[in-house]
């Protein structure tokens, strides 16, 4: 087999600050893989604006026309991090042999990509990239986390604990990624529907080398809600559950309240009537939220509207010249 063509994928939102370290980093990566035979040298990188308000798409464009192999697609609005990433692994699978996903803060180990092309050459389709520890992590980032994946998994979702969206995948696994046609995209709980040869490589997760960090808590925590709604309907089995639990909790009052009225010991109780009314009103809200959210989804699919539009799409032909 002839040395695979590598496209390296890596979505952007407001990143001019760590940009140019990212690009000396990768393609300093992409030269040791050329020279060592392990790719083709037609290999590139791929940066993919995500509507960014910075300059950004400024300094993809000059690192483009200094050196070609640096590549770009600029989304004609903020898609999101996942719709970005789909669209650069879309573009990026109809010119190269493997993809490699990687965010551009420069916190997942760029060494990892040796590896990942290793597994590669052995015969995997998948590679994933693992965290060996959240040693870094707050003590509540690393509890969510850890949380997550273990609610995920008892869920039945197949996923691969303390891993993101670093990731290696054959131009044959991008192909049958293409076919699954939902909306609310979770791709961490996607691809390992695909089915065909993975592998792991475990690495550790740096700081952020510059910028702040585009997921605070609050989209972290719409990150993992979407990503157990779109693959489980055990939240709403839940709610079926709780409410057959009321529905016996009242039977056993009701038949209490007779009881005691047939004895004369009825004994107006203000308190535990209001406690019960807020109980049942607040699970009644949850319910009618969940299933809200899970029609919502079911409105967003329907539709079919594009998961992104790409504005501008700056390309290589035949071999790049590197930096």
């Amino acid at each position: 087999m002839a040395n695979p063509v590598l496209t390296i994928v890596v979505p952007c939102y407001n990143e001019e600050e760590v940009l140019p370290e990212t690009v000396q980093r990768l393609s300093k990566m992409i030269n040791s893989l050329v020279h060592d035979k392990l790719i083709s040298d037609k290999s590139t990188v791929l940066f993919v604006d995500d509507g960014s308000r910075d300059k950004t798409w400024e300094l993809i464009e000059q690192f483009h026309h200094a050196y070609p192999a640096m590549t770009g697609l600029k989304l004609a609005k903020n898609a999101g991090h996942q719709n970005a990433l789909l669209a650069g692994l879309m573009t990026a699978k109809e010119t190269a042999d493997c993809v490699i996903s990687i965010d551009a803060d420069l916190q997942d180990d760029i060494e990892a990509i040796r590896e990942f092309i290793l597994k590669f050459h052995e015969g995997c389709d998948v590679v994933y990239g693992v965290r060996k520890s959240r040693t870094t992590d707050t003590w509540f980032k690393r509890a969510t986390a850890q949380g997550f994946y273990k609610l995920m998994t008892s869920m039945g979702v197949r996923i691969h604990d303390n891993h993101a969206d670093y990731r290696l995948m054959s131009k044959r696994a991008l192909d049958e990624l293409e076919r699954f046609k939902e909306v609310n995209l979770f791709l961490r709980g996607i691809v390992p529907l695909i089915g065909f040869p993975s592998a792991v490589v475990y690495y550790d997760r740096h700081e952020r080398f510059a910028g702040e960090s585009k997921y605070p808590l609050k989209k972290m925590l719409s990150f993992a809600f979407d990503g157990i709604t779109s693959f489980s309907v055990t939240p709403i089995r839940f709610v079926t559950l709780t409410g057959f639990v009321l529905f016996a909790l009242s039977i056993l009052a009701a038949i209490y309240a007779i009881v005691g009225k047939l004895w004369g010991t009825t004994v107006s109780g203000w308190t535990s009537l209001i406690l019960s009314v807020w109980f049942i009103g607040g699970i009644q809200l949850l319910a009618l939220g969940l299933i809200g959210e899970y029609i919502g989804k079911i409105y967003r699919e329907v539709k079919h509207r594009p998961l992104f539009i790409i504005e501008k799409k700056l390309v290589t032909e035949d071999t790049p010249e590197r930096v």
